[in-house]
């Protein structure tokens, strides 16, 4: 069985709605909702770890219990920044392998926990093809220093899948190096595990700006696969 970590600590700043961006309506519904049904209909995760901004339980509590969301959810403050908030999570995981999602990726389906969970590898991510060209810079010379070759880079994606024991130790050893990281597949790797990746999908989009809210908005109501899969 499986704990899914739901990042949902996020104060959404860049979208400057007034209220956490995970709070933000879609066709009438809280993003946040949208990554809690489709965990929800996966019969393998049996605990949902689930985060909140400071000041905002009482809100995100009422949203699970007004969607009915049957999934036992254990809810924990979220630390200063998402790294942060990751290993806080974990300490409250009851099962030996765990989901990591963002609530801020909403068109996320229950095929694609269910894809990560039926993978052999312990450790595995959702990850995209780049179908643009990168390229490494020295941000305060304004300098394009190098090159990258682009069909070695993928566009690191979520949910992710690991045994809680390889997650642990990377972050310990974050820690121990005084790293912080953006996303845990990298981190963990860098720890010395190995971590696999399945090809993701282009609609799996983050929720940052009100752009993105309102690409969202215009998949979910377009695209029925989003909210019923």
């Amino acid at each position: 069985m499986y704990t899914l970590l739901l990042l949902n600590g996020g104060i959404g700043a860049r979208v400057a709605a007034g209220q956490p961006k995970q709070l933000i309506k879609v066709r009438g519904i809280p993003i946040l909702v949208y990554s809690l049904v489709a965990a929800d209909a996966v019969p393998e995760i049996d605990q949902i770890v689930l985060n909140y901004p400071d000041g905002w339980r009482d809100d995100v509590e009422r949203i699970v219990r007004a969607y009915a969301i049957k999934t036992p959810v254990t809810y924990v403050e979220a630390g200063l920044t998402r790294h942060d908030s990751v290993a806080k999570m974990l300490s409250s995981a009851t099962n030996d392998d765990v989901l990591v999602h963002e609530s801020a990726r909403p068109l996320v389906s229950s095929s694609d926990f269910a894809a990560l969970i039926a993978d052999p590898s312990p450790n595995v991510s959702l990850m995209l093809e780049i179908p643009f060209t990168v390229a490494p810079v020295d941000p305060e010379t304004r300098t394009v220093t190098g090159y990258l070759e682009r069909s070695s880079l993928r566009n690191v994606q979520l949910p992710q899948k690991f045994a809680k024991a390889d997650l642990i130790a990377a972050h310990d050893q974050a820690a121990a190096d005084g790293r912080t990281f953006t996303e845990d597949a990298t981190m963990v790797a860098v720890s010395g595990h190995e971590v696999r990746f399945i090809d993701g999908h282009d609609r799996n989009i983050k929720v940052t700006t009100p752009t993105d809210v309102r690409l969202a908005t215009n998949l979910l109501t377009n695209d029925e696969e989003g909210w019923d899969e």
